[in-house]
């Protein structure tokens, strides 16, 4: 069983910062890709940043610039630091991990929510 924690969620201001930490706990063999993904209300579910084992990184246009996603592999875990935020980021940030050897599974964090204010 393996789980994904979220933290670092939060209320902030337009042009504020944030932080979110997603850890991995469990039967964790290699984890591949990782990545961040967000639900504002009444939309869909859309990719924010993903980074590979090797570091490679691709972020959604909406993010370059602004947010830096980054992993330690050591710990099973993956960032998201974000930046200059805006009114539309508030959503539901969600981790992503794709786990396993010679045959994959992709896992889901609870989700956290980011709440950007003017």
């Amino acid at each position: 069983q393996v789980q994904l924690v979220e933290s670092g969620g939060g209320l902030v201001q337009a042009g504020g910062s944030l932080k979110l930490s997603c850890a991995a706990s469990g039967r964790i063999f290699s984890i591949k890709h990782m990545g961040w993904y967000r639900q504002a209300p009444g939309k869909q579910r859309e990719l924010v940043a993903t980074i590979t084992r090797d570091g490679s990184t691709n972020y959604a246009d909406s993010a370059k610039g602004r947010f830096l996603i980054s992993r330690d592999n050591a710990k099973n875990t993956v960032y998201l630091q974000m930046n200059s935020l805006k009114t539309e980021d508030t959503a539901v940030y969600y981790c992503n991990m794709v786990i396993g050897s010679t045959t994959s599974y992709i896992y889901w964090g609870q989700g956290t929510q980011v709440t950007v204010s003017s």
